[in-house]
């Protein structure tokens, strides 16, 4: 039987223990760039840049309550307009396939009705890999900020 050094067997524990955190690494900072995308579609008026990042069964609830799908989602952006909006303390855990984003929104514009708004809230996106590694929101949700 050949024995084989102990700085074989310990290089190769130090190189697996390091190979999920630096994909965990990487994957955290592709869906805070998704994320970014998002708010850029936002800053822009174009809902065209956050379509492709939802999943075709994706589901949002609002700040009211709402709970609406893509369709109803991309409807309302298109008819959202905004002056401003800014994301803050943007976090994203990751957990495997599936990816946990957080963070603050400020925005100011008008409502599809026309209806001004200046909004202050909280946001978590749920995030998952799909088949040929793409990454797509499945879910979000929205929640008034106090301060």
């Amino acid at each position: 039987m050949k024995r084989t050094p102990i700085w074989c067997l310990l290089a190769l524990l130090s190189l697996t223990s390091f190979a999920p955190s630096q994909t965990a690494g990487s994957t955290e900072k592709a869906v805070a760039a998704l994320e970014q995308q998002w708010l850029q579609s936002q800053k822009t008026n174009n809902p065209d840049l956050v379509a492709p990042l939802l999943a075709d069964k994706f589901i949002s609830t609002t700040s009211e309550g709402k709970v609406t799908d893509k369709a109803q989602s991309l409807a309302t952006a298109k008819a959202t307009k905004y002056d401003s909006a800014d994301y803050d303390d943007v976090k994203v855990t990751v957990f495997g396939d599936t990816a946990i984003a957080t963070g603050g929104f400020k925005a100011k514009g008008t409502d599809p009705t026309g209806k001004p708004f200046d909004n202050n809230e909280r946001w978590t996106d749920t995030w998952m890999k799909m088949a040929g590694g793409k990454w797509q929101c499945i879910a979000s949700q929205t929640t008034p900020r106090k301060m």
